[in-house]
């Protein structure tokens, strides 16, 4: 492992050295006011699953085209270690201490616990300011109808599944556009026909074209590679074979009274199901990018590429055979660094300096401040977020976190806090109050192997007092304890 991450570095210093020829071509003042604005986010993609971030069982030339062309991120983080939160950090631009909604809470038949109206997002902002936005891909905040469906809180256009429950499915019965819902008929009675990725795809691109002689914000957070592990025969048969070994899973098929109503179906080839969904998704971001090209709009829009979390362990899913968390510790649902350290790659051809990297720190609630700084329309007091356009375009200036904070209520309760290099983490905080608070230098030890806390208890006393100040109460989302902050 520590060979691979070796290479990896050597790979991002070339990066850096072929970008430094080209520094005083690329600043802000020569971006449009109004500038086009893309991001996509993979859902349970790991920070390993790129090529570009050291992938070697399968390949996603496209994307690790776009970082070469662009700047990657190598310490950016999710919003949260599961999808909800995730999305809800990046819509409002605070972090699950006090983002409204902090947990994956279901609402039934379909749906999740909506974000109130009361908050103002991204999406809103922009639209505000005359954008033009869309979002295709999964919701997961509000249900159809309520407050926090995508339609009421700022987008123009929502085309994909409102619950993400319903997103575990890739050949549901229904899609939603706005408040109509899209029936899939040849999905019924077991049909595996619309693949719903294709048709969410066909429809940002159709969003794209449309909006072309205007200023637009696409919002295109894919399904994939989230179990289950499905991908349109013309894939599979790329990678069919291909392996060393397969996987098999057994799951919930036709005939079973809860079939595609959450649980995953079956695949006896999870090793290529998995390498061929993200064989589709590094295509539909080729895609999307040669449009852009073809359009001529490539030069004024600003493209960011990342993922909701860490790598899944679900459906069938084998992120140690491929090596998804690249070095570090922990999956989907965990709260070190596997969990929520997730790549990020930001392109912008002639305005971003391409082949560049940064290890600035960085997180999901950081995007809402830096659209409205590219935009010089103020940032909102009350978010947790910094803007990063200072390192986007290689400008002095940038200011850096005090502080990054989660929480996660799943689990037993989990928290988690980083302080330049230093990572505390504390599990059980709702089921065991001798739980142990742990603590890890990143900057020798990545992977967090070494808990420190006994060694620096003054660091597990600091770390502590700023995970007491960086959450507010939540009635919806709530710690029932009132001593699970005590350090351990």
């Amino acid at each position: 492992m520590s060979n691979r991450f070796f290479t990896i570095f050597q790979f991002i210093v070339l990066l850096i050295t072929a970008g430094c020829s080209n520094e005083d071509k690329h600043s802000r003042s020569a971006i449009s006011k109004t500038p086009n604005i893309i991001y996509i986010l993979a859902d349970d993609l790991g920070y390993g699953d790129l090529g570009i971030y050291g992938q070697e069982r399968f390949s996603t030339p496209h994307i690790d085209s776009m970082a070469r062309g662009g700047m990657i991120f190598t310490n950016h983080y999710a919003g949260s270690t599961v999808c909800a939160p995730s999305r809800s950090t990046l819509m409002t631009g605070m972090h699950t201490g006090h983002t409204p909604i902090r947990g994956n809470k279901e609402i039934m038949p379909e749906g999740q616990w909506p974000l109130p109206d009361s908050v103002i997002t991204l999406p809103e902002i922009l639209k505000s300011k005359g954008y033009v936005t869309g979002a295709f891909g999964k919701w997961g905040l509000g249900y159809p109808g309520s407050e926090g469906d995508p339609v009421n809180q700022g987008f123009d256009e929502f085309f994909g599944y409102n619950c993400q429950r319903q997103g575990h499915h890739y050949y549901p019965y229904h899609l939603w556009h706005n408040y109509e819902k899209w029936l899939l008929e040849a999905n019924t009675s077991g049909g595996n026909v619309t693949y719903a990725p294709d048709l969410i795809h066909e429809k940002a691109l159709e969003f794209i074209r449309r909006n072309r002689d205007t200023s637009f914000f696409l919002y295109y957070p894919s399904i994939i590679p989230h179990a289950e592990l499905f991908a349109p025969e013309e894939y599979m048969q790329k990678f069919r074979g291909k392996f060393d070994h397969e996987i098999a899973f057994s799951g919930t098929d036709y005939g079973d009274e809860h079939y595609r109503m959450g649980p995953y179906g079956s695949q006896p080839e999870g090793h290529a199901a998995f390498a061929a969904m993200i064989s589709l998704l590094d295509d539909q971001v080729g895609e999307i990018l040669t449009l852009l090209k073809t359009l001529g709009i490539s030069e004024n829009t600003l493209v960011i590429f990342s993922s909701d979390n860490g790598p899944h362990r679900e459906g069938g899913a084998d992120p140690d055979y491929f090596d998804s968390n690249s070095i570090f510790r922990g999956y989907k649902r965990d709260l070190y660094e596997g969990g929520i350290r997730v790549p990020m790659i930001a392109f912008m051809p002639g305005k971003i300096r391409a082949g560049s990297s940064t290890d600035h720190v960085s997180a999901f609630w950081d995007l809402f401040p830096t659209l409205t700084d590219l935009l010089n329309i103020g940032i909102p007091a009350n978010i947790d977020g910094i803007s990063f356009l200072p390192t986007l375009f290689n400008e002095e200036g940038q200011e850096t976190h005090e502080y990054l904070y989660w929480e996660f209520h799943e689990k037993g309760g989990r928290i988690a806090i980083r302080k330049n290099n230093w990572k505390g983490v504390r599990y059980n905080v709702l089921t065991d109050s001798d739980s142990r608070f742990e603590v890890y230098d990143l900057s020798k030890d990545p992977s967090e192997s070494n808990d420190l806390a006994e060694e620096y208890p003054e660091i597990v006393e600091e770390l502590v007092q700023l995970m007491k100040d960086a959450r507010t109460n939540s009635e919806i989302f709530s710690f029932s304890s009132e001593t699970f902050l005590d350090s351990k």
